[in-house]
């Protein structure tokens, strides 16, 4: 008997390489999954300028960013922007200011593609070989009401389909890995979720990551995961007395290990 549903993941055009340099721009999801690149020693860049929630924020970030990675991960969370009265312009952050200078809108999926498409064209004016990875956050967000945060992801979700059908005429550089979807239809169960109720889990992180490797993961790259998972597990161990001879010499020893084992791979 199967008590669950597992969602397919489709196989893209590209593989995520050994030491691949990546950007990562948007919601905390996004942090969350680039830290854990950088637990492997990936050299990523994550959220250059804070966390972003729309996709206008993401497109700012893109066109501040001068980096040019060959890979770019693109997390949006919500719809829901901010506007400042006084320049209508909209803000990645409202730096703690009254909420009385700003109007709260929601951008249509038009608008949603409109940016994000902008974001696209700008990675591939500086690389054009570039592959953006797009995904939507499994975070709700409760302050909108769950049905209005249903509501939000749906757009999101929308516009990331038009956006891909549009493109896919074109080109192949744009790739859908379904953490939403993974969240929501796969594991469907509150054990999967921080205390809050809201954020996913750190289990629920390392198994969305467990499926990115074995979907997009180089044979290459999987086998350096594979072998350094002992020594980073050694690294993180905490004994109950680290001043003693015994663990001193071990740490020793695995510090040697990782610069073998690192030296080998760079």
């Amino acid at each position: 008997m199967n008590f669950r549903t597992i969602v397919n993941i489709d196989k893209p055009d590209f593989q995520i390489e050994l030491m691949e340099q990546i950007l990562f721009v948007g919601s905390c999801f996004a942090d969350s999954i680039g830290q854990r690149f950088k637990e492997e020693r990936f050299p990523v860049i994550v959220n250059p300028d804070g966390v972003m929630y729309n996709p206008v924020s993401v497109f700012h970030t893109i066109a501040r960013s001068e980096c040019a990675p060959r890979l770019v991960f693109i997390t949006l969370g919500t719809n829901h922007v901010y506007r400042l009265k006084e320049t209508g312009e909209i803000v990645d952050n409202c730096q703690k200011r009254p909420q009385s200078l700003f109007q709260e809108e929601e951008l249509t999926v038009e608008q949603c593609v409109e940016a994000l498409t902008k974001g696209i064209q700008l990675l591939r004016s500086r690389r054009p070989d570039v592959q953006v990875v797009l995904t939507v956050s499994p975070i709700r967000y409760a302050k909108y009401g769950f049905h209005g945060s249903q509501l939000s992801k749906a757009t999101l979700l929308m516009a990331v389909h038009q956006l891909i059908s549009h493109f896919s005429t074109h080109t192949s550089q744009l790739y859908y890995f379904p953490a939403y979807e993974i969240v929501l239809d796969e594991l469907r169960d509150y054990r999967f979720y921080q205390p809050d109720m809201i954020h996913p889990s750190d289990q629920t992180v390392e198994y969305i990551w467990e499926r990115l490797v074995e979907t997009c993961f180089s044979q290459r790259a999987r086998q350096y995961l594979q072998e350094w998972k002992p020594i980073k597990e050694a690294l993180a161990h905490r004994p109950f007395n680290p001043d003693s001879d015994a663990y001193q010499q071990f740490l020793a020893e695995t510090k040697q290990k990782e610069k073998e084992f690192l030296a080998r791979y760079l």
